[in-house]
């Protein structure tokens, strides 16, 4: 299985623009881990890889953001660091009590932030 940093290098690849490709990796942990929670019996054994892979996305994320080299304006780092704090403490509480109701919300953040990327919200 990739790596986000595997999977970033290989999106990258394929997409120039830098706000599609955060939007891309951001769907696609999002669809992971849809996939686990709609067939969770199936696919329980997958959770710890998807988490960590959407852990590790959020990680270089929280990274670039609240990074002094952002270009972003002080609001937008604030709010994505408070999101990225959300989903890492929503990771951890995944990891010690998996309930499948409780992948709701990552998959929902990971896809609105991907459509504010794309320029949809």
């Amino acid at each position: 299985m990739q790596t986000a940093a595997q999977a970033y290098g290989t999106v990258a690849k394929k997409t120039a623009n830098p706000r599609e490709l955060e939007a891309d990796l951001l769907l696609q942990a999002a669809s992971r881990l849809q996939a686990i929670q709609e067939s969770w019996d199936a696919k329980r054994p997958d959770l710890d890889e998807a988490l960590l892979y959407n852990r590790k996305l959020w990680s270089i994320f929280l990274s670039s953001v609240t990074g002094e080299s952002s270009p972003l304006p002080d609001e937008i780092r604030r709010n994505v660091a408070n999101l990225g704090v959300f989903v890492m403490k929503k990771t951890m509480t995944m990891m010690t009590d998996p309930q499948p109701q409780e992948l709701s919300s990552l998959i929902s953040i990971n896809r609105q932030l991907a459509a504010g990327l794309r320029g949809g919200a």
